[in-house]
C-alpha cells in the first residue's frame, strides 16, 4: 500500500521518540533489549521457516541456518555492546583542574533499513542493520521488502513483543509496509532522519545515497552494491589443485542460485594446457549441479537480461551452460570466458550480473593479470587461489589487490561471511558507498554513532559511560590509560 505524506511524518515522529528513549539507556540496557528480541526471534516457530520459504523459494535448511545467524547477530552484537567497546570512553583531566573533558559515542539518530531481497532474516526486518542501529542507540524505521511481506511480519511483530515486554516505547522499533518508490524517498528525506541503511543494486543504492546528500543536511547512506568478488588462480596452485578447485569454484558460485552478494563472479588466470584442462572440469561440474528458482520474477528478469547482454559483448564465449528446466523463476547458470584483453579494451566485462553467472578470463601472463587487476573497481572481497610460492612471486599482485577490497582470502571461497570482531564486510566505492565501516559482525554498530564531548560538566548529569567510579565498569582512556577503575 502506498503511505502519504502524513504517515510517514507519523511514523518517522514515533522514531524520533524512541531515539530520545535510547539516548537515556546506558549499553547494559540496550544490550539487555537485544538479548530480549534475539529471544523472541529464537522462539518463531515453523510458520517463520515455512512463509519466508513459499516467499523466496530458498531452501528449508537454508532459512534454518539463516535464522540461526540473525539470533546470533543478535547477540553477539549485545555482547559487544555490552562492553563499551563502541562508547569509547575517553577522559581527560588536568591536574591542575583547568579543564575536565570526557568524550563517547552516541547514536545518530532514527534509522532507515531497507530490507534486502536475498536474505529475509539476516539483513532484513530483524537483519543486522536493525540490531546494530539499536545497539548504537538509535531507533529504526524498517522498510519491509515487498518480496517477503509475511516474513517481515513476522518477525517484526517478534520485535514488538520483545519491546513491549522490556517496558520501552514502540517507536524504537518502527515496520513500515509500501510498495512505492516515493515511500522511501520521504523517509530518506525526512528531516528527523539521521542514516540510512540499504543491501542490493547499485542503481538503488546510489540512487539512495545521492538522495542522502542532496538534503539541506546531507545524512550518511552505508548501502552496501554488489561485487564481482574476483578469484585469481595464480599457476603453482592451479597445477597442484585442479579438480579440486573446480569443485570449489562452481559450488561456490551456484551457492544460493548464485544470489550472495560475495558470488565469485569472474575467475581470472594465466593462459595455459592447465587453465584449458581446468575448463573442461568446471563445465562438467556446471552440468552436474543443478541450480533453483530465484527469489522473484524481477530479479530473474535482470539476471537474464544482464547475461544476454554480456554474451554479446565482442570477444565473450560461452564456456558451458548449466541445466535447463522451465520450472517459473528457474534461473539457468552459465559460464563464459574471454580474454584478458577484451576486458582492458571493454570494462563493462567487469560489472557484475547477479545470479549463477562466471565469466572466465584467460591472460597472457602475469603481467596482463596485474592490469586486469589495475582495472578492477571496488569488490566487497578479492580470492587468491595460491600457493605459497605464488605469494612470493606475485607480491605486486597483493599489494594491488589491498587497495580495491575490503577482505582478501587466500584460498577459500567468498561466499562464506562469519559473523565476528574481525570480519570486514564492505569495500570501496562502488562495493559500499564508505570502505570504512562493515555492515557484517559488531563492529556494524560504529556505522551509526558519533563522538560527543563533555567539557566540565557536574558528574551526576554525565551519562554513566563517562562518569566517576565508572558504574558500568567499562574499559575507558583516562588520563592516556586504559582502565576499568
Amino acid at each position: 500500500m502506498d503511505r502519504t505524506e502524513n504517515d510517514i511524518d507519523y511514523v518517522v515522529k514515533q522514531a524520533e521518540a524512541g531515539y530520545q528513549f535510547l539516548q537515556k539507556t546506558d549499553v547494559t540496557e540496550r544490550a539487555e533489549l537485544m538479548y530480549a528480541i534475539a529471544a523472541e526471534i529464537e522462539g518463531l516457530g515453523e510458520i517463520l521457516i515455512e512463509t519466508a520459504h513459499l516467499e523466496t523459494a530458498l531452501p528449508l535448511a537454508r532459512l534454518q541456518g539463516e535464522k540461526a545467524r540473525t539470533v546470533n547477530q543478535w547477540r553477539r552484537y549485545a555482547d559487544a555492546v555490552r562492553t563499551g567497546l563502541y562508547s569509547e570512553a575517553r577522559i581527560d583531566r588536568d591536574p591542575n583542574g583547568q579543564f575536565d573533558l570526557r568524550k563517547y559515542n552516541k547514536g545518530l539518530g532514527p534509522v532507515v533499513v531497507f530490507g534486502a531481497s536475498n536474505f529475509p532474516f539476516a539483513f532484513s526486518t530483524a537483519g543486522g542493520d536493525t540490531a546494530s542501529a539499536i545497539g548504537a542507540g538509535c531507533s529504526v524505521i524498517i522498510k519491509a521488502h515487498p518480496a517477503h511481506l509475511k516474513t517481515s511480519q513476522l518477525m517484526a511483530d517478534a520485535i514488538d513483543r520483545a519491546v513491549s515486554k522490556q517496558g520501552v516505547p514502540t517507536g524504537v522499533f518502527n515496520h513500515v509496509v509500501s510498495d512505492s518508490f516515493d515511500t522511501g524517498q520521504q523517509l530518506v528525506r525526512h528531516s528527523c532522519v539521521k542514516a540510512v541503511a540499504f543491501t542490493g543494486s547499485f542503481h538503488g543504492g546510489k540512487a539512495l545515497f545521492d538522495l542522502g546528500q542532496s538534503r539541506t543536511d546531507p545524512i550518511p547512506v552505508f548501502a552496501e552494491m554488489g561485487s564481482v568478488n574476483p578469484v585469481f588462480l595464480l599457476p603453482d596452485y592451479l597445477a597442484n589443485n585442479l579438480e579440486a578447485f573446480a569443485k570449489q569454484y562452481i559450488a561456490s558460485l551456484l551457492l544460493g542460485v548464485g544470489q550472495f552478494c560475495t558470488n565469485p563472479g569472474v575467475l581470472v588466470s594465466v593462459a595455459s594446457q592447465q587453465l584449458n584442462r581446468l575448463k573442461a572440469e568446471l563445465k562438467k561440474e556446471l552440468q552436474a549441479t543443478a541450480t533453483g528458482k530465484m527469489l522473484h520474477a524481477g530479479i530473474l528478469d535482470s539476471y537474464n537480461r544482464l547475461k544476454e547482454q554480456m554474451i554479446q559483448y565482442d570477444g565473450v564465449r560461452i564456456l558451458e551452460e548449466g541445466q535447463d528446466n522451465t520450472a517459473q523463476e528457474f534461473a539457468q547458470a552459465i559460464l563464459l570466458e574471454t580474454d584478458a584483453s577484451e576486458v582492458l579494451a571493454n570494462p563493462k566485462l567487469l560489472d557484475e550480473v547477479f545470479g549463477p553467472f562466471g565469466l572466465i578470463i584467460s591472460c597472457a601472463d602475469l603481467n596482463e593479470m596485474r592490469q586486469v587487476m589495475e582495472q578492477l573497481a571496488g569488490q566487497i572481497t578479492i580470492t587468491f587461489a595460491a600457493s605459497t610460492h605464488d605469494i612470493g612471486e606475485c607480491q605486486h599482485l597483493f599489494a594491488l589487490a589491498q587497495d580495491r577490497c575490503g577482505r582478501l582470502l587466500f584460498q577459500g571461497m567468498p561466499t562464506g561471511v562469519e559473523v565476528q570482531y574481525a570480519m570486514q564486510h564492505g569495500g570501496p566505492f562502488p562495493a559500499t558507498t564508505d570502505a570504512r565501516f562493515t555492515s557484517v559482525g559488531p563492529d556494524a554498530v560504529k556505522r551509526f554513532l558519533r563522538p560527543f564531548s563533555f567539557q566540565n560538566w557536574p558528574n551526576e548529569f554525565l551519562p554513566k559511560e563517562l562518569q566517576d567510579g565508572n558504574p558500568l565498569q567499562i574499559d575507558r582512556l583516562v588520563n592516556q590509560q586504559w582502565t576499568k577503575a
